[in-house]
């Protein structure tokens, strides 16, 4: 009967990144999308006719794993690149390999260049003759969006799969793969499996990273059996999936204020506390939350504003974790506030007319006048001071250049305190109507 210090005695014989990596298409976990019956990544398989292409998807969804799979099943040599440690040498001495191999064997050559949104334009345009030629057929890895990362000239000549994170049910078949191939001898009860399914957050490189230390800290306690509170009592918490500067911080900061200008303030609180639980800098929150109060409320609720700054500045007074309070509840306002975008759409129309308008000169009667040759020169004749006019309102003046065609930019909507401004704006516009009617008479 095998003793317990044997079965931690394997702990290091296979890595168990290598114990899992698949061997045939068959075993790859997730992408069915692109990988099940029918679908394009397994057709380019079935057909044996390789093609450049671009994986884009977030990390540990299987990109290496793809491309080392699409070199035997193409009976290609396979050559691998990372774009953060790699230059234009580099690049030179894999075409120099691949020329070698086909003179000596026939065989193409596939070039896996990992994070390629690294290369700048010189770069990847270096393998443009060689991908033309048929000498290298690329096979790019990306986290970033190619559209903008990607230079046109390469992305044209390059097919583009787009890799999605695992769900928790292909997580959770990797976790069984893995248990069955090399964990023999550990049981986890459901709360550890969900622990380090969740922490993992559709990353399988993450998982098998987090079983890994999950199997060295069982071999130093002795322990077969592992439960949920020996995950949390032993492992390092891991922050979600989160690229700071990347796609996922975008998409998610953009689903956070969509989420506030939907009026759903569950979901802005999720989208809040996921970027939260991501890393991001809780004043970068604060900052877009301000912006939102301003482009999304506006004039609708001003006092939006007021507590979205507020909330900032408690923040500042109070950093982490209790000004992270003053924030979410500032989310939640704005949320429930009346929605305007109306200063924000007059803002950006106004912007547009004068960045095209020529420099139109401001009339007399607005110019300022302090000193007497200016009084001479007419400056701020015949100006209506409207506090000494009827209602405080100087009806019919005009406060546009001369000869500028009419606008209209602000059109307050009838929501919240817009409708009063609304109101007030239709009353002022007749008003001047009225006035202008009765001069011509």
């Amino acid at each position: 009967m095998s003793s317990v210090s044997d079965l931690f005695a394997q702990e290091h014989a296979v890595p168990l990144a290598e114990a899992l990596r698949p061997k045939t298409l068959d075993e790859v976990i997730g992408q069915q999308h692109l990988l099940g019956p029918g679908k394009p990544l397994r057709l380019a398989f079935e057909a044996r006719k390789p093609h450049s292409l671009i994986f884009w998807g977030p990390p540990g969804v299987g990109k290496t794993t793809l491309a080392r799979l699409m070199a035997d099943a193409f009976d290609a040599e396979f050559l691998a690149l990372s774009a953060v440690f790699s230059g234009v040498k580099d690049i030179r001495e894999a075409v120099a390999r691949a020329e070698a191999v086909r003179a000596q064997t026939g065989r193409s050559t596939i070039l896996f260049v990992d994070e390629v949104h690294r290369f700048n334009k010189a770069q990847q345009d270096a393998f443009l003759p060689y991908v033309e030629e048929g000498l290298l057929t690329l096979v790019g890895a990306t986290t970033e969006n190619p559209s903008f990362e990607v230079n046109s000239a390469l992305l044209s000549r390059a097919s583009v799969y787009v890799l999605n994170p695992l769900s928790t049910e292909e997580m959770g078949l990797l976790f069984e793969r893995a248990c069955a191939k090399a964990l023999q001898g550990f049981t986890f009860d459901d709360d550890a499996r969900d622990r380090l399914i969740g922490q993992a957050d559709g990353d399988a490189r993450r998982l098998i990273n987090l079983l890994e230390q999950t199997r060295t800290a069982a071999t130093t306690a002795k322990r077969t059996h592992i439960d949920g509170a020996f995950i949390d009592n032993t492992l390092a918490q891991s922050l979600r999936r989160f690229d700071k500067g990347g796609e996922a911080f975008y998409d998610q900061i953009s689903a956070l204020h969509k989420s506030v200008r939907g009026s759903n303030p569950d979901a802005a609180l999720y989208w809040f506390c996921r970027m939260l639980d991501g890393g991001t800098d809780p004043r970068y929150l604060a900052r877009r939350i301000v912006r939102m109060a301003w482009e999304d409320i506006g004039l609708a609720d001003p006092r939006a504003a007021q507590v979205a700054g507020a909330a900032a500045e408690t923040f500042e007074r109070l950093g982490s974790p209790e000004g992270e309070l003053a924030l979410a509840e500032a989310v939640i306002y704005l949320a429930m506030a009346a929605k305007s975008n109306a200063a924000y759409v007059a803002y950006n129309a106004a912007r547009a007319f004068v960045a095209k308008d020529g420099s139109r000169p401001v009339p007399l009667h607005l110019r300022n006048a302090p000193t007497r040759l200016m009084k001479e020169l007419d400056y701020g004749k015949d100006y209506r001071y409207a506090h000494d006019e009827a209602g405080g309102y100087a009806a019919g003046e005009n406060y546009f250049p001369d000869g500028m065609p009419p606008v209209a930019w602000y059109k307050p909507v009838d929501r919240g305190l817009e409708i009063k401004i609304g109101e007030k704006l239709a009353h002022l516009q007749e008003l001047d109507r009225q006035a202008l009617k009765n001069a011509k008479k």
